[in-house]
């Protein structure tokens, strides 16, 4: 009688250990499928243009220094003023459209006001469509203001996220009580000073992730700017790569450069992840202390 329970309670303990096999290894292909290319791209700023061609994929060369050099002197070091150009589309877009989506998202979420669910099923549709659909209206009303061929072309259609109006509306509802900001008013807080001092560091981490995400789209992204941009100074990462990329068809010996540039590309978003990160593990375990 002792025999056939303890087989059922084996049977039942190893299961869960056997399911558990298919999502991790799901999840490592996953790791493998992503982190490949990146890989690849890090071996390859290592060749030389011979050595892209004939070395196996992931054998490292031996140029990266030259590549490097290579890569800071092509037209007086234009790469260096494109990757500054990145930095500041991507961080002040990502700065302003956090702050715009905080206090966007915190007024939905706290505020009753007419056509409340109306306005905020529209931000939801703009969640639905897609970014290539709004570039090319984008450029003519920016063109029409006068700001082509401007860093405002770029920087004022990356203002408004509406998937970070979402996530912030969502984030603000369940981190900020409504007893909080009560007591708040009763203290005589005016309704900005409540959203700056007591809504804001709780919405914290969800803010830091919005600007993730918007940074990294920023970053990203190369259609917008391609459109809205003539000249190749103002240029971003991804559309001065692309140029430099174009002309490797002519000059084979700029596809070492370009890799090299990519490789670059690459460290600030992994630094800038691994910071906020941290900082957004901080806010959390403060917050469940509070």
């Amino acid at each position: 009688m002792t025999t056939v329970p303890t087989k059922h309670v084996m049977t039942t303990s190893r299961r869960p250990r056997r399911v558990a096999i298919v999502p991790t290894a799901v999840l490592l292909l996953g790791v493998l499928y992503t982190l490949l290319p990146v890989a690849w791209v890090v071996v390859a700023s290592t060749k030389n243009n011979t050595e892209l061609f004939n070395l196996s994929a992931f054998r490292p060369g031996t140029a990266f220094f030259d590549n490097l050099r290579q890569l800071s002197s092509y037209r007086d070091g234009i790469f260096w003023q494109w990757m500054w150009n990145t930095a500041i589309y991507a961080g002040g877009g990502a700065v302003l459209s956090a702050a715009l989506s905080a206090l966007t998202g915190y007024t939905f979420a706290k505020y009753r006001f007419r056509g409340k669910g109306f306005f905020f099923n529209l931000i939801l549709v703009g969640v639905l469509v897609p970014a290539v659909v709004l570039a090319v209206p984008q450029y003519l009303l920016v063109a029409k203001l006068g700001f082509a061929d401007t860093y405002w072309s770029v920087l004022i259609p990356s203002i408004v996220s509406p998937y970070g109006i979402y996530l912030a509306r969502i984030y603000a509802g369940a981190s900020v009580p409504d007893e909080v900001i009560e007591a708040a008013r009763m203290d005589g807080s005016s309704e900005w000073r409540t959203f700056l001092r007591v809504a804001v560091p709780m919405m914290a981490p969800g803010l830091v992730t919005i600007f993730l995400f918007q940074f990294v789209a920023i970053w990203n992204n190369f259609l917008l700017p391609w459109l809205m941009l003539g000249s190749d100074t103002k240029y971003p990462l991804t559309v001065g790569l692309y140029t430099l990329l174009t002309q490797g068809t002519a000059t084979p010996a700029l596809y070492t450069v370009v890799i090299a540039g990519s490789m670059l590309s690459i460290i600030p978003l992994v630094v800038l992840f691994l910071l906020l990160q941290r900082f957004w593990r901080v806010d959390l375990s403060a917050g469940s202390v509070k």
